[in-house]
């Protein structure tokens, strides 16, 4: 088992999080290598927590299925569980954001494309429509008439 983890500072906001719903999917996006032969996919692969795939020889279904193009081995991933939100914390601390299960794959980077949602800590102001590609985000919260913002994000997979 393996998580996502993120340390970031967030000013003014909490309950960092994907838009991943059954009506509106998350792609979590990751670079990918074998364990076998340690090939790296030539290009980043999305995963949606919804969706399932076929793996071959009726082993079941996993979220995503790979076969090395390297050693032709055939490799899956399953995301275990929701996302949990990232909550503000005085300091900055790593927090389990996703668990997944990798068989013969690992991933070895996590890119944040997609949509992100948080709350304005002291107002509930609710933020849509984040985009955390550059690794930082800036707004103004009207209700709390201050500025908000997410810097610093470092994300990382490790052993759950």
């Amino acid at each position: 088992m393996y998580a996502l983890t993120l340390k970031a500072e967030l000013a003014g906001v909490t309950n960092l999080r994907p838009k991943d719903t059954q009506e509106a999917n998350f792609f979590y996006t990751f670079r990918v290598q074998c364990t076998s032969c340690r090939e790296i996919h030539p290009n980043p692969i999305a995963v949606n927590r919804f969706d399932t795939n076929e793996m071959s020889g009726s082993r079941g279904e996993a979220n995503f299925v790979w076969k090395c193009k390297n050693c032709k081995r055939e490799s899956s991933a399953t995301i275990r569980t929701a996302p949990t939100p990232y909550e503000q914390t005085e300091p900055a601390a790593a927090q389990k954001i996703l668990e997944f299960d990798c068989r013969g794959l690992e991933f070895t980077e996590f890119i944040p494309e997609g949509e992100w949602l948080a709350d304005g800590i002291d107002s509930g102001t609710k933020f849509e429509g984040l985009d955390l590609t550059e690794g930082e985000w800036f707004d103004y919260d009207e209700k709390a008439g201050e500025e908000v913002s997410i810097r610093d994000l470092v994300w990382d997979i490790v052993r759950a």
